[in-house]
């Protein structure tokens, strides 16, 4: 999209991809590239400086990856972090070693000399910062050029710069909220060292990309499958916006949407924004064929290959479809280089359903590729969309079908739909919808007893669970007041006919996944 551009150099850090989300909140424009990625490619992005991720490998050890020599031909600044400073310094004729104690967790790092990367950051000398470590290697011997900068109590060389050659390495992780300041340091090591513009936003990315759709379609025409979640959403938008009427929408209803979800996809696209849309209503034939199937992953094949099957039939209906556009978004990039081994394999094209059929014959348009979650919504607040649906929680593919564990029955989506419904009734009375990432009720696969009046009843248990996160990539459960949870179990148990038990579910969301469902 721009020769603006830091490079990151992954090695498997669980939190790589934080570091590109604090460049692009700084208005930089940052892209990731497994360590395996061949030198041409680097060589071809042209970036203006390169950060080396950290890893959970040891340096000391042989077999371990190692930075493309590239990185250090560019003659551009680089910054290496944990395993990045580790293999930059060895590799550059410096020493690393197994550390005699190891460094988790936050630590007080010492600034000990001035350097470029601390400007405006960190700029009195001998002060102290908390930052956030995660090692057990450490580098012992220094490459030529190199001086230390700062030291915490169990890394000599917690920070060390080689200035002449802007050569930058800290051992501890600025991406993460721990490290003090850590985010401005990632923005001047990129605006104030590599010299970005920082000019990098939503409103330039829109017109980049809707110059990019007209040079890549032409007179031909676009096909878009249409779920009414964000990313779909945002994507058909922005196509739109682009090339007008060659774009048509397929809404394929499988019977499995929350309650009101299909007509309000039908009311905005088809009737507010006219954009072409083709509805087809296929509940009958998805529960059907769902029918005493308990296994998800089962459910997901099945719910997959009947949504390209319909999607297909209706395309095939519209004369002259060449392309095919969908919302994948950057880490389904990520995620498939690295399932690749190097090279990105399109994997959205409902991913957690089934993926794309191996003999398709359209061309894919992925406008929103380059992007994370949060930025998709502000492209939408920048499109216009309205709030409702741009700030739309995640739903998956599957739809409710994977929040009944075991069968699906027709009577079970009823119940769900309705525990639902009331659910984000009483998140947004609260004032809560935006403070949390993905809120949902399961309906558990038990029946249970209980007594509601002066009558027994005997029926299903609802599960409540909801997330914070900024990007889907880790997750934390949502802290529900007690007042709040009785409210909402209280109104289920009364309303929703088929349910007598309510709990809420304190899982959280490891990272290394990019949806939670």
């Amino acid at each position: 999209m721009t020769n603006d551009l830091i490079l990151i150099i992954d090695f498997g850090s669980q939190v790589t991809q934080l570091i590109a989300r604090r460049l692009r909140e700084a208005g930089v424009y940052t892209e990731i590239l497994p360590c395996t990625t061949i030198a041409d490619k680097i060589s071809t992005a042209k970036p203006r400086g390169v950060i080396l991720s950290g890893g959970p490998a040891s340096v000391a050890m042989a077999d371990t990856p190692r930075a493309p020599q590239i990185v250090f031909d560019l003659a551009v600044p680089v910054l290496g972090i944990c395993y990045g400073q580790q293999t930059m310094c060895q590799q550059l004729g410096g020493r690393v070693e197994p550390g005699k104690r190891r460094e988790f967790g936050r630590a007080d790092l010492r600034v000990i000399e001035p350097s470029a990367l601390f400007e405006g950051v960190w700029d009195d000398a001998a002060s102290k910062h908390t930052v956030w470590m995660s090692h057990g290697d450490h580098v012992a011997a220094l490459p030529d050029g190199f001086r230390v900068v700062a030291k915490s109590a169990n890394a000599p060389f917690a920070a060390v710069a080689d200035e002449a050659r802007h050569y930058y390495g800290v051992q501890f992780h600025p991406e993460v909220v721990h490290t003090e300041g850590g985010d401005r340091l990632l923005s001047r090591f990129a605006i104030g060292i590599c010299g970005c513009s920082g000019s990098w936003s939503m409103a330039a990315y829109r017109q980049r990309a809707i110059a990019a759709i007209r040079a890549q379609v032409g007179d031909g025409k676009v096909i878009c499958a249409l779920s009414g979640g964000v990313d779909s959403s945002v994507a058909a938008a922005l196509i739109h916006e682009a090339i007008g009427e060659q774009l048509t929408c397929v809404f394929v209803d499988h019977g499995l949407l929350r309650v009101g979800e299909a007509e309000e996809v039908v009311r905005l696209f088809g009737g507010q924004y006219n954009i072409p849309l083709i509805h087809k209503d296929v509940a009958e034939l998805f529960l059907g064929r769902l029918e005493g199937i308990s296994d998800p992953e089962q459910k997901r094949k099945i719910i997959g290959n009947s949504f390209i099957e319909v999607f297909d039939a209706e395309a095939a209906k519209i004369d002259g479809a060449r392309f095919l556009a969908q919302g994948t978004l950057y880490p389904d990039v990520i995620e498939s280089i690295s399932a690749a081994g190097g090279d990105a394999v399109t994997i959205k094209s409902h991913h957690n359903v089934g993926g794309l059929p191996e003999d398709m014959v359209l061309e894919l348009v992925e406008p929103l590729r380059e992007l994370f979650k949060d930025e998709v919504r502000a492209l939408g607040r920048e499109l216009g969309l309205p709030e409702i649906l741009v700030s739309r929680h995640p739903f998956p593919g599957p739809g409710l079908a994977i929040r009944i564990p075991g069968a699906i029955t027709r009577d079970k989506l009823n119940i769900l739909r309705e525990a639902d419904a009331v659910y984000l009734d009483e998140i947004r009375k609260a004032g809560l919808y935006d403070k949390i990432w993905q809120a949902f009720a399961v309906l558990l696969p038990v029946k249970t007893v209980g007594v509601m009046g002066d009558a027994r009843s005997y029926d299903y248990a609802c599960a409540l669970r909801a997330v914070t996160s900024s990007d889907g990539m880790t997750a934390d459960s949502y802290p529900f007041s007690h007042d709040f949870l009785s409210r909402t179990a209280t109104r289920i148990v009364n309303e929703v006919k088929g349910v007598n038990r309510v709990t809420y579910d304190v899982t959280s969301k490891p990272p290394g996944t990019i949806e939670w469902e």
